[in-house]
């Protein structure tokens, strides 16, 4: 989920992620960060050079430069130039921090065996948790933040032990620093809706799959010109994800993702999930009658938010439409008051409870996560950075920028007090926060939220922030908790992990043959297909495998 508070956001944030939002995971090390300070005079000495502080062993960030390198993981990321917004800037000349970008120029899977054949990393990787991690931890490249967790405690403090010790390799050890950990609900996933077109048509109830169905229908007799559907598939598929959603209770996108559903104690095949095929009908129907975008598979995401700066689509779905929604209804506005978007509750299929709908999804261990290669000369330097970066001070200046601007001061809680640019120059606002959605590395999210609600609360609704409005109504009621479901991918290299990669082209390439398909019972067929080619490479055993991860995630859960 970017920004997988995706606004996930804002986002994610991931996204959830957002998240965002776009959640995270403690110590549990007994005791021996203590013992790892300082063990000798020497190492002392050291220290005391290094400007840390006397007699703790701790680096006071700001006491002298420190400069690392940073890679985003993602064929879609590129860093932002550091110091070149406020925020980045203040930090640069506050704090004495420099961050160089290592870019993967598209192509991220590449660029990670280039560096690791040529034992050439970056300082930090940024990656999502899983397989990357692990190859990285069991060829001995990354660094254990266990010593550093007590030195400087805000990691620990607002991600909880319970959180850490998801995130923890069957080592025993902590590599992964969360972006986005929530101990809260939190995320962005769901449905976009042009409040104009929809005012203009009458203000239909939009309510069921039904209702969705016939108000695209009316879209596309009325403005020839607009797409009525917009499914965000250029990022993962997410649109047809969140339809997915709508066809039965508690059957969350995760399910998706993941290629599994549950049933029982057992995790079963997508392709012949009732709920799936239900969706993969509805959504070739639109696609077919040409209620849906028809470059749906081929568009960039830039397209899609040219779409949305323009009010060119009636409806959209994603995992962090709050991205765009909160930009585009900024610019709608501009040339027409009473235009804009605004999201609302998912809809479902007649009959379901509309409260048992869950377009997106969070865990406690958040978006993705930082990890500190054994390349960083200052490893622990670059941890107590990024664990200020994740408390308070840090997190509001990520987010909101330096003091004096968009906040002045905190309460007697810690919160930031708002000031009124925040709330009356809507422009300014959404250019020091846009700026730094891609540097929000390890987001704390219940801070940052809690923030933002109580805030937001002493707002009459035209003053309030578009993305707060709809995340406290609409997409923090509507995201699943899924962290029984992390981790459940296998290694690459591994005989389960060629499953995984041959089951993952499978599903792919029959979700898209399957949209393009004339009938439902092309849809069917397709999917059928996809489950005999799936069993055939060995499905049922990464099912297997992926139960077992999962039945070990719940017993962590349930203590």
């Amino acid at each position: 989920m970017k920004s997988f508070r995706r606004s996930l956001i804002v986002t994610l944030v991931f996204l959830c992620t957002a998240a965002t939002a776009l959640a995270g995971c403690g110590s549990g090390n007994g005791g021996k960060a203590a013992e790892g300070t300082g063990n000798s005079n020497t190492k002392a000495e050291e220290k005391t050079d290094n400007k840390e502080s006397a007699g703790t062993g701790k680096f006071e960030l700001g006491s002298e430069p420190l400069e690392f390198s940073f890679y985003g993981h993602y064929d879609w990321y590129t860093m932002p130039s550091w110091g070149a917004d406020e925020a980045s800037k203040w930090i640069q000349d506050n704090k004495k921090v420099t961050v160089t970008a290592i870019n993967s120029g598209g192509n991220a899977a590449q660029k990670l065996n280039t560096m690791i054949a040529s034992k050439e990393l970056p300082d930090v990787i940024w990656t999502d948790r899983g397989t990357d991690v692990e190859r990285l931890r069991a060829a001995g490249m990354l660094v254990s933040y266990d010593e550093y967790l007590d030195k400087y405690p805000n990691l620990k403090k607002w991600a909880g032990d319970s959180t850490l010790n998801m995130l923890r390799s069957s080592d025993g050890k902590l590599y992964q620093f969360p972006n986005w950990y929530t101990s809260q609900p939190a995320g962005n996933a769901g449905y976009l809706m042009n409040s104009k077109i929809y005012k203009d048509l009458g203000s239909p109830k939009l309510e069921t799959t039904d209702d969705l169905y016939n108000y695209l229908k009316a879209v596309k007799a009325k403005y020839p010109n607009v797409v009525p559907f917009e499914p965000d598939l250029a990022k993962d598929g997410q649109g047809l994800d969140i339809l997915y959603s709508a066809f039965a209770e508690d059957h969350p996108p995760v399910f998706l993702r993941e290629r599994a559903v549950p049933n029982g104690d057992k995790l079963t095949s997508i392709f012949q999930d009732p709920t799936y095929r239900e969706s993969m009908q509805f959504a070739s129907k639109l696609f077919r009658e040409k209620l849906m975008a028809q470059d749906a598979l081929t568009q960039t995401k830039d397209q899609v938010l040219e779409k949305a700066y323009t009010g060119r689509f009636a409806i959209a779905a994603g995992a962090s439409p709050t991205e765009y929604g909160s930009k585009g209804d900024v610019e709608l506005k501009k040339k027409d008051p009473t235009a804009g978007y605004e999201m609302i509750w998912p809809v479902h299929k007649e009959g379901l409870d509309k409260n048992k709908i869950w377009t997106g999804s969070y865990n406690q261990l958040g978006w993705n996560v930082a990890l500190i290669t054994k390349s960083a000369k200052d490893p622990e330097k670059i941890f107590a950075f990024l664990d200020w970066l994740t408390g308070e001070e840090g997190s509001r200046v990520i987010m909101w920028g330096p003091e004096g601007i968009l906040w002045k001061g905190t309460d007697e809680e810690g919160y930031p007090i708002f000031t009124d640019t925040y709330i009356n120059d809507v422009e300014r606002r959404s250019k020091i926060m846009d700026a730094t959605v891609n540097l929000q590395w390890n987001g704390n999210t219940v801070y940052i939220d809690k923030s933002k609600m109580k805030f937001e609360k002493t707002l009459p609704p035209e003053k309030q922030n578009w993305e707060s409005r709809y995340q406290s109504s609409i997409t923090w009621k509507t995201q699943y908790n899924a962290t029984a479901f992390v981790n459940l991918n296998p290694m690459p290299d591994t005989e389960e992990g060629i499953i995984q990669q041959s089951v993952d082209e499978i599903f792919s390439e029959s979700r898209a043959k399957a949209l393009y398909a004339q009938s439902d019972e092309e849809v069917l067929a397709i999917l059928d297909k996809a489950e005999k080619d799936a069993m055939a490479v060995g499905y049922d055993k990464l099912l297997a495998f992926k139960t077992q991860k999962w039945q070990e995630n719940l017993k962590k859960i349930g203590g």
